[in-house]
């Protein structure tokens, strides 16, 4: 190859190469989480679901999130809170039913995977809320910041039925 063509052929290979990570530092351009650059899922957590009537416990809070918020009818908030959660940035909706709902959201650029429960308590009027990270020390505030967004989801429902 030609000494002009070879330095062509480069300089096309470092704008691409200088696009691609520009993208995927704007978020991808609005594409899903599923584009994500990496997939960094982890295992499936064991202590996921309902035992004895509760979400498991946060097993540290640098990568877990966990709240209680009263509910004058638990089931109907849970319901209520169904939209707010599909809204989520990489929100997938894996397990719905009984009072109970898992989720996972996938972080846009490495792929890393949370996993969102709430469980509708009736008996305590409550609807607990938990978010997990599945990998590393740390998740950044994510998994409050959700359950933040969440829980302002579900001030907002009840002062609209007041």
């Amino acid at each position: 190859m030609a000494p002009f063509a070879q330095a062509l052929t480069r300089r096309c290979a470092q704008s691409l190469a200088a696009l691609l990570i520009a993208v995927l530092m704007l978020g991808g351009g609005g594409q899903p989480a599923a584009a994500a650059l990496l997939h960094l899922a982890g295992p499936l957590p064991a202590d996921l679901g309902v035992h004895e009537d509760h979400l498991a416990p946060c097993p540290t809070p640098a990568h877990c999130s966990s709240a209680t918020w009263p509910a004058a009818d638990p089931a109907a908030a849970l319901d209520a809170l169904l939209p707010a959660v599909l809204g989520l940035d990489g929100i997938e909706v894996v397990e719905t039913g009984a009072g109970y709902l898992h989720a996972t959201a996938t972080s846009r650029l490495f792929g890393f995977v949370d996993d969102l429960e709430l469980y509708a308590d009736l008996d305590q009027g409550v609807l607990q809320a938990r978010s997990v990270s599945r990998l590393g020390d740390s998740d950044l505030g994510v998994n409050g910041r959700r359950l933040e967004v969440l829980h302002a989801a579900l001030l907002a429902q009840q002062s609209a039925g007041s």
